[in-house]
């Protein structure tokens, strides 16, 4: 049953968006399923993601919104153009490995959150894998269940409030004094975008760590194209354009020239490689 498996899926999206995660299982329907949302907004207070199984291989996941969600949508409604490029890009890299639909057949490219009927669903084959899994489970949670509720988060918005001098928080990237992030951290926060957007594969090499090394392959590293140390002003990075994934060794070749690194043209160039 999908209920053994709720620490798990906790455990797996709380790494994966930065945020705390409740589950708890959901007898309603033909099949058990799992209902996933934010803790801090509160299952009727925010977006809701449904796992239940699809057939024999698969797995569904819906995204719904709860009957008290009214203001965590007009946030939603208010986000700015990056919020929204930002979470759809989320969406779109769910479509490479799944089948997505979005209420009222709104396009991957230009859906929009309105009102609270808004939806997104999408069927997930977890390889040959068995359904009941941990395998599975986990696939599904990191293919499609964490982009698209980092996705709302996206939309949603952080929050940031001032920290006491003494915290030992980290500071936001590129600021001068520390600052807390409310709800969700901001490092891993880029670090997932810019995966689920650019991928795994090292940009510069073309090797993707996970398959030349199998489990312990999870040590891709994200590149700030303009250094955060060079900043002249805290400024927020666009996962998109500013950031991207880089193998160990080549990340460490782009930072062996100080203080501005090697741009990724001159490293494949020092390497002999014209494209990947």
């Amino acid at each position: 049953m999908l209920a053994m498996h709720k620490q798990l899926i906790a455990t797996e999206l709380a790494e994966g968006t930065g945020a705390t995660i409740s589950v708890r299982p959901d007898s309603k329907g033909l099949r058990q399923g799992l209902l996933i949302w934010f803790d801090d907004l509160g299952e009727r207070s925010g977006p809701v993601a449904e796992l239940r199984l699809h057939g024999l291989r698969g797995h569904n996941v819906k995204l719904s919104f709860g009957s008290f969600s009214a203001s965590v949508i007009a946030q939603i409604i208010a986000a700015d153009t990056e919020e929204i490029q930002l979470s759809r890009a989320l969406v779109r890299s769910i479509a490479k490995t799944a089948d997505v639909r979005i209420v009222n057949d709104q396009s991957l490219d230009n859906w929009r959150v309105t009102d609270a009927g808004f939806e997104i669903c999408a069927n997930y084959r977890p390889q040959a894998l068995d359904v009941y899994s941990d395998e599975a489970v986990v696939l599904t949670c990191r293919e499609v269940i964490i982009p698209m509720m980092a996705a709302m988060a996206e939309l949603i918005g952080y929050e940031v409030i001032e920290n006491p001098a003494d915290s030992s928080e980290p500071e936001v990237e590129g600021g001068l004094s520390r600052a807390l992030v409310a709800r969700r951290e901001r490092n891993p926060r880029n670090r997932l975008l810019s995966l689920r957007i650019h991928g795994y594969a090292c940009k510069a090499c073309g090797i993707d760590p996970r398959e030349k090394y199998g489990e312990a392959g999870g040590i891709i590293e994200v590149h700030h194209l303009e250094p955060v140390a060079l900043l002249a002003k805290p400024r927020p990075y666009n996962p998109e354009t500013d950031l991207i994934p880089l193998c160990p060794s080549c990340h460490r070749a782009v930072h062996t020239r100080r203080p501005w690194p090697f741009t990724l043209e001159e490293l494949r160039s020092l390497m002999g490689i014209t494209h990947v």
